[in-house]
């Protein structure tokens, strides 16, 4: 007889993150994972209290590979590479960034929560230098409106036509225009 296989928390969190990448996380049930990982339900619960407490830690396994897709960019400021990290994340796991972004759920924070250290992150911008905080928050919320309506569509299939370069130079492009009207705007000279 075989001895019997061991399943540790990484496994058992593998193989939940390949269930919520398919059909999101509502599919995490103690039966699903057990049946991805062929035992019975006794190690999921052996090593998570809950079902809840396996799907937070997926959670942050998901947030963990959102880091590492940020950290892999190489764009000159913060919003740029949060803008491509975005695109990359929403057309690799369309699943987790909607689930994540396009409905309500406890696992992200609010924006507001956020938007003040981007701003001020902002300010150092060699380019931003002369806006006031308030005008680079605008600038921030409509820039972000842009990359997540951007990101939505890419994770809906529905920008299949651009490839990963042609989408980062629109959000790049896009992100200039932006930053040119509000410095027009700030000299007075409105478009």
């Amino acid at each position: 007889m075989p001895p019997k296989t061991k399943y540790d928390k990484e496994a058992i969190v593998e193989a939940a993150f390949a269930i919520a990448k398919e059909e999101g996380f509502a599919g995490i049930t103690a039966r699903s994972v057990a049946k991805r990982l062929r035992c019975s339900v006794a190690p999921i619960y052996l090593n998570f209290g809950t079902i809840d407490d396996l799907v937070k830690a997926v959670v942050e396994r998901v947030f963990a590979l959102s880091d590492e897709l940020l950290a892999k960019q190489k764009g000159q400021h913060l919003f740029e590479n949060i803008g491509k990290a975005s695109l990359v994340f929403a057309r690799e796991y369309p699943v987790f960034f909607r689930e994540l972004v396009m409905q309500q759920n406890p696992y992200m924070t609010s924006y507001e929560t956020i938007q003040d250290t981007m701003v001020e992150a902002l300010a150092e911008d060699e380019s931003m230098s002369g806006l006031t905080y308030d005008e680079r928050k605008r600038l921030l919320l409509k820039m972000r409106i842009f990359q997540t309506g951007m990101s939505v569509m890419i994770a809906n299939g529905h920008l299949s036509s651009l490839d990963d370069q042609a989408a980062e130079t629109l959000l790049m492009e896009m992100g200039k225009d932006l930053l040119l009207i509000q410095q027009i705007k700030q000299k007075g000279t409105e478009p």
